[in-house]
């Protein structure tokens, strides 16, 4: 049996909204944070565990289990209410934190890795669908993009922590890297009392089945997968290892196609979301975008390393144009959003500063001054500013409110899945390319008087030269220090090398954000509604009860009462929901129902069987279960 319907206003004041934020953002930032804090001082975490051949795993790890766990959230979280998992997505990254730092082997650290990336990965979709539940579509792009100015920050943070906490031998008497994990603890004990306290949104329970086989399948397409694209280039992509994992995604991917058919409306990720155009294009955007954004952003700390001699630390510190680009294009964006009511437009420009930026990224070579590559990194985290927000709001918009949920995680899901495989793409090409690209930079250099002449003041650096040379292999870049003990002619050719690999790798992401650019071309604009998902939930489970009483054998509608005292409210009548404005009827003018084609987009199809009938949001007047699906 259901619970029954919530009942009272809805409507959280501006500080309430900001108290719910602030824990909120708090467990972003962890998130995000344990992304960047632990690749920087990972080499010193393997050689002090002795698993540098294996420390891959370690990265895999937490990649497979926070991409698995994303759409699992997102759809519980639908049925049973945001706060038991976010609660328990902090308190599984506590755990999985706390144990990290008490590893005492790799094989350890990847497997409390992957505890870890369980509450990660509920993490960052849970937080967007809260926003989505306590603030209305047309408020929540101001408020997503302090999430997004977070995510920009913990990016730049994490491998300047790093980077610090590998290089302190102890600190309070504990080895250095494992306050990496540590530091986590207190940060997210915080955020768990916080949420644990402020946020209170009502939540009816329906009974829905749960789509086991779905979830199974999508594992057995995910794990092998993201295993490939994580040891592909150290295994080869052709090899055998790499073909099974691929035959047995492949096979995961049609049992989860398949799965999500039979299971229709219940089904984890349910297919009929794609028939509408916004969500169709926000996943495809978001896909292409995290191949682009995440693909050709890793190799700007190398570049930063290798050429410009930075120390990680130094490099986390040289990318803070890219995080001010990001937090001005997201705060900007969101306030404009806000009194305009518009959002498509932001992520077309985004879209377009991007393509700019990653061309002009493919033009920098090893002697371009370091204020014009932060220049491209300012207007790159312009066009991420403009384009990542505006596009989940999007989603959430034309999203059935009982299903924010899965829509924000379906398309956070994509976003990562867009990362791990431009990350795997991109590294497979600028790897591939070094050997050839530092032969061809040295055989110039060789002819000209200055090389000849260092090469003869330092014959014992030759044989060191040449090998770097031959090899180009990751292995060769794990110590740029080396690049800073030999004279200035011996080295250069050495960063033209990479120089050029690296443009073309940019090069290529310029190629797949243009087709970014056309798929973002195909976003509707929708009106933004102007109540929450709580709110819309609240008022069609008001209406949903007062049409129940109304209905003939049952008391009249003036006497009837919604459980716990409330009066019923019927199709017409005023429902308040949103500050004691009324839900307009299916009959308002201003802003009544929406043109069909917005109906349809919205892609709702079935009306869940708890609001079954009337189903307004925001005056789009949605037809039963009964009507013709034509009329959807």
């Amino acid at each position: 049996m259901s619970a029954p319907a919530p009942t009272g206003d809805q409507t959280l004041s501006h500080r309430q909204i900001v108290t719910i934020l602030a824990g909120l953002m708090m467990a972003m930032f962890l998130a995000a944070l344990d992304q960047t804090i632990v690749s920087t001082a990972m080499r010193t975490i393997a050689d002090d565990l002795r698993g540098f051949s294996i420390q891959a795993w370690a990265t895999t790890a937490f990649l497979i289990t926070s991409t698995i766990a994303t759409p699992l959230y997102g759809k519980l979280s639908d049925i049973y209410g945001r706060k038991p998992f976010i609660l328990f997505a902090i308190g599984i990254f506590i755990i999985g934190s706390a144990l990290c730092g008490l590893a005492a082997s790799i094989y350890q650290l990847a497997a409390f890795r992957a505890v870890q990336g369980i509450g990660a990965g509920g993490l960052f979709s849970l937080v967007f669908a809260i926003i989505g539940d306590v603030v209305p579509p047309r408020e929540r792009a101001k408020y997503q993009g302090y999430f997004l100015a977070v995510f920009g920050t913990s990016s730049v943070l994490g491998p300047v922590l790093g980077g610090f906490f590998a290089g302190a031998d102890q600190i309070l008497g504990v080895t250095g890297w494992r306050w990496i994990f540590y530091i986590n603890v207190p940060i997210a004990l915080a955020a768990f009392l916080v949420v644990m306290r402020v946020l209170h949104i009502p939540h009816r329970r329906t009974d829905h089945r749960i789509d086991w086989p779905g979830a199974l399948a999508l594992v057995v397409c995910l794990v092998p997968l993201l295993t490939v694209a994580e040891q592909g280039r150290e295994w080869g992509w052709g090899s055998g290892r790499s073909v099974v994992c691929y035959g047995i995604g492949a096979a995961g991917l049609i049992l989860f196609v398949v799965a999500e058919y039979f299971y229709k409306d219940e089904a984890l990720l349910p297919l009929r979301l794609f028939r509408g155009r916004t969500f169709s294009v926000a996943s495809t955007g978001s896909f292409i975008l995290g191949m682009a954004m995440f693909g050709g952003l890793l190799t700007l700390p190398l570049y930063l390393q290798i050429v410009k001699g930075a120390t990680p630390t130094e490099a986390g510190l040289m990318l803070m144009p890219l995080v001010f680009g990001i937090m001005t294009g997201s705060i900007v964006s969101g306030q404009v959003i806000a009194r305009t009511g518009k959002y498509r437009k932001f992520p077309i420009i985004g879209s377009l500063l991007m393509i700019v930026a990653l061309f002009l990224f493919s033009r920098i070579g090893a002697d371009t001054p370091l204020w014009r590559t932060m220049l491209v990194m300012a207007l790159m985290g312009l066009g991420l500013g403009g384009n990542m927000q505006p596009v989940i709001t999007a989603a959430q918009n034309a999203a059935n409110p009982r299903e924010i949920g899965v829509a924000t995680s379906t398309v956070t899901f994509f976003r990562s899945m867009g990362g791990t495989l431009g990350a795997a793409v991109f590294l497979s090409i600028l790897f591939s390319l070094l050997p050839d690209k530092i032969k061809s930079a040295f055989t110039a250099a060789s002819a000209t008087p200055e090389f000849q002449a260092a090469a003869r003041a330092n014959p014992q650096d030759i044989q060191t030269i040449q090998s770097a040379a031959t090899s180009g292999s990751a292995s060769s870049l794990n110590d740029t220090s080396i690049l800073d003990r030999l004279a200035a002619p011996l080295s250069h050719p050495f960063k033209v090398g990479f120089s050029d690999s690296m443009s073309v790798v940019f090069l290529v992401a310029t190629a797949i954000m243009a087709v970014g650019f056309v798929a973002i071309l195909f976003l509707p604009e929708l009106p933004l509604r102007s109540m929450s998902a709580a709110q819309q939930r609240a008022a069609e489970d008001a209406a949903a009860a007062g049409t129940a009483a109304s209905a003939p054998g049952s008391p009249s509608s003036s006497d009837a009462a919604v459980p716990g005292g409330t009066p019923a409210f019927t199709r017409s009548a005023a429902v308040p929901a949103n500050g004691g404005s009324r839900l307009p009827a299916a009959s308002d003018s201003a802003g009544g129902a929406h043109e069909a084609e917005d109906v349809a987009d919205r892609g709702y199809g079935h009306v869940p069987s708890h609001a079954a009938g009337a189903h307004e949001s925001d005056g789009e007047a949605e037809p039963s279960d009964s009507e013709p699906r034509h009329a959807r």
